[in-house]
């Protein structure tokens, strides 16, 4: 049996890399898909590859009014979310030296902001047990010049998921976070060999994550199989940051 048959679930940065992969386990295993994106082309390429009646919807993550029209129409389509992923992203090298209020102000609007006001669109629609799952990374607890903004961003995302999950347990709605390490997306491929390795290099299993391994741990979290779990930080990352 699918595992999230006949709910409906939102992805918030759904249109490309790891995103996209949760977007296509989930619909695979039975969920009405929504997905965002903030380029129009790359959304409706994703909804059409995901097929099964899925919906692209072109949205700043980082915006609430743009949250909000999202909300409204999974509403209007389904009149209830069950499951919810916020995984829209940033992640941009500076220095200390280098850094900039624009850098700052970015990273954080996008990767704390928007998961903030992604949850708070979101909960009006969110039926009792309902399942959502934040994007971290295992920086949130390494010290990864000259990503320290980024870092501290995933930090943010941390903390606020142990919070938000004792606020929502009276509801039943569980909050979790998937933590990948570098993983093997579109972006990583731009990235130099030379690179590739020095990032590979500290991963006991001696390889990056394929985006659909991060998938299924997202959609074990969504799920009913992870019940009894809530607050939790599951590291895919090949024993990056657990060795």
């Amino acid at each position: 049996m699918a595992r999230v048959e006949n709910k409906t679930a939102l992805v918030v940065g759904g249109a490309k890399g790891i995103g996209l992969a949760i977007a296509e386990r989930l619909s695979s295993e039975g969920a009405t898909v929504f997905l965002t994106g903030r380029r129009a082309d790359q959304v409706e390429d994703a909804a059409r590859k995901l097929g099964g009646g899925a919906r692209g919807l072109v949205a700043d993550a980082s915006a609430l009014e743009d949250l909000s029209r999202v909300v409204a129409s999974v509403m209007e389509a389904r009149g209830r979310l069950d499951l919810l992923v916020l995984n829209a992203g940033l992640s941009e090298p500076a220095t200390i030296a280098d850094q900039t209020l624009e850098h700052f102000d970015r990273h954080f609007a996008v990767n704390v902001r928007g998961m903030m006001f992604g949850l708070k669109a979101a909960l009006p629609a969110m039926s009792e047990g309902a399942s959502v799952v934040l994007m971290g990374s295992i920086a949130d607890v390494m010290g990864i010049p000259p990503y320290s903004t980024y870092a501290a961003t995933k930090a943010a995302v941390r903390s606020y998921a142990r919070s938000w999950a004792a606020e929502l347990a009276p509801r039943g709605i569980r909050v979790n976070v998937v933590a990948p390490g570098p993983t093997d997306t579109e972006m990583m491929a731009a990235v130099p060999e030379e690179g590739r390795a020095k990032l590979v290099a500290p991963i006991p299993l001696g390889r990056m994550a394929r985006p659909e391994e991060v998938a299924s741990a997202t959609l074990f979290l969504l799920s009913d199989e992870a019940s009894f779990i809530t607050g939790a930080e599951l590291c895919v990352d090949g024993g990056m940051k657990q060795v």
